[in-house]
C-alpha cells in the first residue's frame, strides 16, 4: 500500500463525513473534565476516511522545514517485530512515558516525521505500521478493523509493555480508540486527529435476507469479477504522479510540506507485490463493511482522558465531528488548528505544542498510578 494523506479521487467521497460544515476559527483549546458518561445511540460507520495512495518514484529533496527536526528517511525502515507471522515495522525514539502514533489508511510511520523527534526530546515515542501499510508486510489475510485492534493491543503488550497514550490519525484514530477499549488498563489517554468514524442515523435498520442459489452462484461472482477490474483501474491509476499531487494538494492546506520525502514513502509500499491484492481486499471487502461499527459502540468502552486535534480546514471530515464527539464524551479537550486532514505534517509545530500540553497533564498522574 501507500503512505500520504491523499486519498484516491473516485472513492473518497464514500469514506468522508457527509457534514460539509466548516468553521474558520483561530486555533484554540477548549477543555471539560468530568466523569465519563456518554448516551447509547445508533450511528453507521459508512467508511474510514482514506489518508493515503500510490505514485510514481521521485528523487528526494534535502530541506526539512524550517526550525523542524525530521526523522531521517530510510528506505530499508527501522525496526521489525513478528506478528502472528507477519513481519510489522516501527519506529521508536527517546525515553520517558511512551506514545504510540499511529497512521492513515494508505499512509506509514514516516507520515510522523515531524513530530518523532520533537516528542521524542521528553517521551518514549513509537510509530508503527499497521498490516498492510508502509514498511509492514502486505499480507494476504482478511482485512477488518479488528485486525488493527489485536495488532496495537499486542504491541502495547510485547513491545511497549507499560501504560502509554495512543495518538491516531483518520483510520489511525479509529484504530486507537477501538484498540483503548480492548487493553483499558495499558491505555492512559487517547489523541485523535481528523479521526475516521461515523455518526449514522439511529433508525436505520439493517436489513438481513437470505441468500438466493442465483446470488451465490451468478451474481456474487459478477460482482467481485467486475470489482477486480474496476479496482485495479484504480490502483493503476493511483501511482500516476499528476493524479497524487493533485490529491495531496487538496488536504494539504498548505502544501509546503508535500515534499519528495513525502512521495518516496508513498512509492515504495505501493511497488511490494502484493500492494494490488492488499487494496483491492481492503476496498472491496473492508471498506464496504463497516455498519457494524460505530462510535457509539466504541466510545462506550473509553474509560481514559481523549484530546481531539482537528484540523478545522479539512475538505473531508469538518469540525462538526470533533464537536460531536466532545458532547458525547465529556472527558475531552478540544484544539482547533487552521489545518487540513494531517495537521501533524501540515503544522508540525502546533500539533507537537499541543500534544505536550495535554501529554503534561495525562502522564504525570498515570506515571504516580503506575508506582
Amino acid at each position: 500500500m501507500s503512505s500520504s494523506c491523499a486519498v484516491l479521487p473516485s472513492t473518497r467521497t464514500d469514506f468522508v463525513n457527509p457534514s460539509r460544515q466548516r468553521s474558520f476559527v483561530p486555533s484554540r483549546v477548549q477543555e471539560q473534565r468530568g466523569k465519563c458518561h456518554l448516551g447509547r445511540r445508533s450511528f453507521t460507520f459508512r467508511g474510514i476516511v482514506a489518508s493515503g495512495v500510490a505514485m510514481a518514484g521521485s528523487s528526494l529533496l534535502t530541506e526539512p522545514v524550517k526550525g523542524a527536526d525530521r526523522l531521517p528517511f530510510k528506505r530499508e525502515g527501522y525496526n521489525y517485530w513478528t506478528w502472528r507471522g507477519h513481519k510489522i515495522h516501527y519506529v521508536v525514539q527517546g525515553e520517558g512515558f511512551p506514545v504510540v502514533l499511529i497512521h492513515g489508511f494508505g499512509a506509514s510511520a514516516y507520515h510522523w516525521r515531524y513530530n518523532i523527534p520533537e516528542l521524542a526530546k521528553n517521551y518514549k515515542v513509537y510509530a508503527v505500521d499497521l498490516l498492510g501499510f508502509g514498511w509492514s508486510e502486505k499480507a494476504l489475510v482478511e482485512y477488518d478493523t479488528m485486525i488493527w485492534k489485536d495488532q496495537v493491543v499486542d504491541f502495547l503488550k510485547e513491545i511497549v509493555r507499560e501504560p502509554a497514550v495512543l495518538v491516531g490519525n483518520s483510520l489511525g484514530g479509529f484504530t486507537a480508540l477501538v484498540s483503548a477499549g480492548g487493553l483499558p488498563e495499558q491505555v492512559a489517554g487517547v489523541v485523535l486527529l481528523n479521526s475516521a468514524g461515523q455518526f449514522g442515523d439511529p433508525s436505520a435498520k439493517v436489513k438481513k435476507s437470505e441468500e438466493s442459489v442465483l446470488q451465490k452462484f451468478f451474481v456474487k461472482p459478477l460482482k467481485e469479477i467486475f470489482q477486480r477490474i474496476f479496482l485495479g483501474f484504480l490502483f493503476w491509476q493511483a501511482k500516476q504522479p499528476a493524479r497524487i499531487k493533485s490529491v495531496l494538494k487538496s488536504v494539504y492546506k498548505d502544501s509546503s510540506n508535500v515534499d519528495d520525502y513525502l512521495i518516496e514513502s508513498i512509492t515504495m509500499p505501493a511497488a511490494d507485490p502484493n500492494a494490488g491484492e492488499v487494496y483491492y481486499r481492503l476496498m472491496s471487502r473492508f471498506m464496504m463493511n463497516q455498519s457494524r461499527y460505530t462510535l457509539d459502540s466504541i466510545l462506550s468502552k473509553l474509560s481514559c482522558p481523549l484530546l481531539l486535534i482537528w484540523g478545522d480546514l479539512d475538505p473531508w471530515v469538518g469540525p462538526t465531528k470533533a464537536i460531536r464527539i466532545k458532547e458525547f464524551y465529556p472527558d475531552t479537550s478540544l484544539v482547533n488548528l487552521q489545518a487540513g486532514h494531517c495537521p501533524h505534517d501540515e503544522v508540525p509545530e502546533l500539533v507537537n505544542k499541543a500534544l505536550i500540553d495535554w501529554l503534561s497533564t495525562v502522564a504525570p498522574k498515570t506515571s504516580l498510578q503506575a508506582l
